[in-house]
């Protein structure tokens, strides 16, 4: 049996392998053909090393090759669009039109050429001189790795070799070792074969990225902790995240995880005086887009119990007895879906339709629709907030106003919360009572709109409160936010001018970047 090589220290070699697994067709729930390794911390230690060496030898990367090379691996992306979609699309099962074509390999490469645009500008670093002094600072790089996990759900857009991660770390000044996620390892290597033609053809350090498939569980939490680890960025499941964070906080180093995420969806009374029919159409296709399998899926949805939520329940419910129409990612994605059924019931939760896997070929799961009083919501929030991955979603059916309002408070901290309200502004006073606690508890506050969608832009926040994350201050999505997670604050104290790096001398060294001097923020030079 052919194992595929890894690429680490600048060339595809073997692997030194304690096993080897291959991709699951969620379609049929067979096996692809492709072998990939399971490494040993060997591979690792071998990438810490080499990665190691290209920080002693290159401790500051040139902004605009680093740019060069972001836009030469977008351009490679969408030269080999065809093999790459054909490919992810065996892996995941998710349709390869609209969904990964025409929506997320774009998405993709428009990330990667805003990072290099961020490298070209250089005002994400935040240049800050205070001339009486002599003091200035700004953002760079780590001084180390960043060791990447991507999920199974954005094969490109969130790849660990290609997605937002990767190209924040990156233009940060970073060297990148990638783990693929095993749902999707022949998708994730066609994309680092495009990022490391693109990088030869940039004249970079060819160690700047590297990739192994992957390794075993304590392996990863050894590499979270590894002292040569610069910091860790993570998506994907609540348990696994946690057990990198512990690792990973031990040893004092940087994690960013995203991990599970409710995104409570409030609908106010006159919202479903309204437009209820709407709403039920809008909350099903937010629901079940991409099987249920996005990270800002509604998983939960409060409002008061009265005629006009029985109206809006039955067209929710109608619209969750239609079969789904994805597939869900693998194997254990639907053993999750079950498992998490059994706790909500087990908690309280009334279940309205689903709640069981489909019969056929592939991993496929019925539309699935649960309810709960908000008494016995508070009285055990932690069991009812259980992240359903997949096309579930729990209603919380609340007695009044006050009700309401402290089921919201007995939320988790969540990516995304939504207000549905009377347009007319009838709701405005139980608005302004309920908003105020909902900010508290999400990275991303929605009016009348589904969460589902994340917009590629500087002013979205793909982050939020624990659970949601490890840390509210940052986000994942968004450019130039998402590159401070991955970078050191810098001061010079007294540093001569010619020992300064260019961002903070006197001439500004793109005459359009903008930084902070004495107070003012200006492009011009002292």
């Amino acid at each position: 049996m052919s194992l595929r090589p890894v690429l680490i220290d600048g060339e595809w070699r073997p692997s030194a392998a304690s096993g080897s697994f291959s991709a699951i067709d969620p379609a049929t729930g067979t096996p692809l053909p492709d072998h990939y390794p399971v490494s040993s911390f060997a591979d690792l230690d071998q990438a810490l090393h080499a990665a190691a060496r290209l920080v002693d030898q290159h401790p500051s990367l040139d902004p605009e090759r680093l740019a060069g090379f972001l836009e030469a691996f977008a351009g490679r992306l969408e030269a080999c669009r065809q093999e790459a979609v054909a490919m992810a699309q065996r892996e995941t099962a998710l349709p390869a039109e609209p969904r990964l074509g025409s929506v997320e390999l774009p998405r993709t490469t428009d990330q990667l050429r805003q990072a290099a645009a961020a490298c070209r500008d250089r005002s994400w670093c935040r240049a800050t001189i205070d001339c009486a002094r002599n003091l200035r600072s700004m953002y760079g790089s780590l001084g180390g790795p960043v060791v990447i996990f991507s999920p199974n759900n954005f094969p490109f857009a969130f790849n660990s070799i290609a997605g937002g991660d990767f190209a924040a770390a990156i233009a940060a000044g970073n060297p990148v070792i990638a783990k693929a996620n095993p749902g999707h390892p022949g998708t994730t290597r066609i994309l680092a074969e495009a990022a490391f033609a693109a990088l030869v053809e940039s004249g970079l350090p060819l160690s700047l990225i590297q990739l192994v498939y992957h390794f075993a569980d304590d392996d990863g939490l050894r590499l979270a902790a590894h002292p040569m680890t610069a910091a860790v960025a993570f998506t994907g499941s609540r348990t696994s995240g946690l057990a990198l964070k512990a690792a990973a906080d031990r040893a004092g180093k940087p994690v960013y995880v995203e991990m599970s995420s409710s995104n409570p969806v409030v609908v106010l009374p006159g919202a479903l005086e309204e437009r209820a029919e709407a709403l039920a159409r809008d909350l099903f296709a937010s629901c079940t887009a991409g099987a249920g399998q996005f990270c800002t899926k509604p998983g939960l949805v409060l409002l008061i119990r009265d005629e006009r939520s029985d109206r809006f329940l039955a067209a929710v419910r109608e619209l969750f007895l239609q079969p789904p129409t994805g597939m869900l990612l693998g194997e254990e994605t639907l053993r999750r879906l079950e498992e998490t059924v059994r706790r909500l019931r087990t908690a309280g939760g009334e279940l309205a339709t689903g709640g069981e896997r489909l019969s056929g070929p592939g991993f496929r799961f019925a539309n699935t629709l649960l309810q709960v009083t908000g008494e016995r919501f508070m009285q055990v929030p932690d069991a009812l907030q259980t992240e359903a991955f997949g096309s579930l979603t729990l209603l919380v059916l609340c007695h009044d106003p006050g009700e309401l309002e402290a089921a919201v408070r007995a939320l988790e901290g969540s990516l995304t919360g939504t207000i549905c309200s009377h347009s007319a502004g009838t709701d405005d006073a139980l608005y302004r009572t309920i908003e105020p606690v909902l900010r508290r508890k999400v990275g991303r506050l929605l009016n009348d709109k589904m969460p589902t969608g994340v917009a590629v832009c500087p002013a979205m926040n793909h982050g939020g409160p624990f659970p949601a994350t490890g840390h509210p201050g940052f986000t994942a999505v968004g450019v130039p936010g998402s590159l401070l997670r991955l970078a050191a604050l810098w001061c010079y104290d007294n540093v001569r001018p010619d020992r300064l790096p260019a961002e903070l001398g006197d001439a500004n060294p793109t005459g359009a970047m903008w930084r902070l001097v004495d107070g003012e923020y200006t492009t011009r030079s002292l």
